[in-house]
């Protein structure tokens, strides 16, 4: 079996560039190697294919079911922290069943619901910083998302287990976040304590009192059942499979773990992204307050979710750093011609949706934040893949883009802010997904005129 082109150096140094700089290690395979290359990051398993092309990525991700397969034992890396029942880390048929579980509560009706707690929840996080006083915009998105998430999931914005909760997955998220974190997760044998290096086991302790917390709730929700709330824990621990049978406990606080993390920590680095580019280019800052402008007095958010430059602005933002660099890896199950290339059973495949997002093909001038492209063409779905594609496509897409908008636009219609540093921030590896290299500063410089609330529970 031929394969493409790839580095020829020993898998533990291929595996530790892609540790320590995976996108400049994506772009130099891309550059010398072409769209599709050949990695090798463990000398004892297959070999795994890096690619960028649309047309081979529609066949991979329009293959999920056939010759191609996104198997659980490609995505442990995920298991110690979400679990062995996440959507993420399980396939085939549990997979299937698992996702359809969790569905309801990310569409129609369901997401209507969350409009005012995204703004309640923003406006009570950026009152608390005074004008003049720098802050950490990432702090900012990153307290938003979080208790965002913790009000849709569990209902819980206040109160003693919240707050024990929410305390432990920040710490536990902050402590994962580094190069050293994300070496543990893809080299198990240095998941254990090393005599005073006890970095794993503290990680360890810290997930199982967040666990802890979880499953209290679970049985408090059991033993007391009120059919009125509309959290997802409630709408999962009522939810039933074609065989009417409800998830297990351990399904239960995986799945919600998965919702947490991924639906906390991904969007308030993007968030934190889209404040930067906005207050970083004044053309773009000039544009999109024109636009939230025009609404006039108490827009809904149906109508701040569908303003065309709002959207091109958080598109480019998922476009130029999207926060996953890549779709979920895929296996060759039963031979087939991909790229001009045999695969044998066995051989990986996976997307890079980095390299994709800096197709010169594609997005002329990559490297420049340029919402105006979103405006100008519309992108298919295996040249514009921020969330992933295929079977595995994330699930929290809709809620995830509501949440940049009206978080966006009820910050900046109601505060003018300003960048302290207008240095380059450059995107690097923050545990499993890309982050900023170092903190963005930003400031309060004054309230802006708003004659009265911005959101209200309307359609989206």
């Amino acid at each position: 079996m031929k394969l493409p082109n790839g580095p020829q150096s020993p898998p533990v140094m291929q595996m530790l560039r892609w540790i320590t700089s995976p996108m400049s290690f994506m772009e130099t395979c891309a550059k010398r190697y072409g769209d599709m290359f050949t990695i090798r990051l463990d000398s004892k398993s297959p070999p795994l294919i890096f690619v960028s092309k649309p047309e081979v990525l529609e066949q991979i991700l329009t293959n999920d079911t056939k010759g191609l397969e996104a198997p659980g034992d490609t995505n442990l890396v995920f298991e110690s922290l979400l679990g062995k029942h996440s959507v993420i880390t399980i396939s085939g048929a549990e997979h299937q069943r698992q996702r359809q579980l969790l569905l309801p509560p990310f569409h129609g009706e369901r997401m209507r619901s969350y409009s005012q707690i995204i703004s309640d929840i923003t406006e009570k996080v950026i009152s608390q910083h005074q004008i003049g006083q720098p802050f950490n915009i990432r702090s900012v998105t990153q307290a938003i998302t979080l208790r965002v998430i913790m009000q849709a999931v569990f209902g819980l914005d206040e109160g003693p287990r919240a707050e024990k909760l929410q305390h432990c997955l920040a710490e536990m998220l902050e402590k994962g976040s580094s190069v050293l974190s994300a070496a543990l997760l893809y080299f198990p044998a240095l998941q254990r304590d090393f005599g005073p290096i006890n970095f794993w086991g503290k990680q360890m302790r810290r997930q199982q009192a967040a666990d802890e917390l979880i499953y209290e709730e679970i049985r408090e929700r059991q033993k007391q059942p009120d059919p009125s709330r509309t959290d997802i824990l409630s709408l999962l621990m009522a939810a039933r499979d074609e065989a009417g049978q409800p998830m297990t406990d351990e399904e239960l606080r995986d799945e919600l773990m998965t919702l947490l993390v991924a639906g906390h920590e991904t969007t308030a680095t993007a968030l934190a992204w889209a404040f930067y580019w906005i207050q970083k280019i004044p053309s773009v800052r000039q544009k999109l307050l024109q636009e939230l402008d025009s609404l006039g007095d108490n827009p809904d958010p149906g109508t701040i979710f569908k303003l065309p430059y709002l959207n091109a602005v958080c598109s480019e933002t998922l476009r130029i750093y999207p926060v996953a660099m890549l779709t979920f890896a895929r296996v060759v199950r039963t031979p087939v011609s991909l790229g001009g290339y045999e695969l044998e059973p066995g051989t990986g495949v996976i997307g890079s949706i980095y390299l994709t997002h800096h197709r010169e093909d594609l997005y002329p001038e990559p490297k420049q934040f340029k919402p105006e492209r979103f405006l100008e063409r519309q992108f298919s779905p295996y040249e514009y893949l921020p969330f992933g594609g295929g079977a595995r496509r994330c699930i929290g897409l809709a809620f995830a883009q509501l949440e940049m908008k009206l978080a966006l636009a009820k910050i900046l219609s109601s505060r003018e802010l300003e960048l302290v540093d207008n240095g380059e921030v450059r995107p690097k590896r923050r545990g499993l997904v890309t982050g900023q290299d170092r903190p963005i500063q930003m400031v309060v410089t004054s309230q802006r005129q708003v004659k009265s609330p911005i959101l209200q529970t309307t359609t989206v």
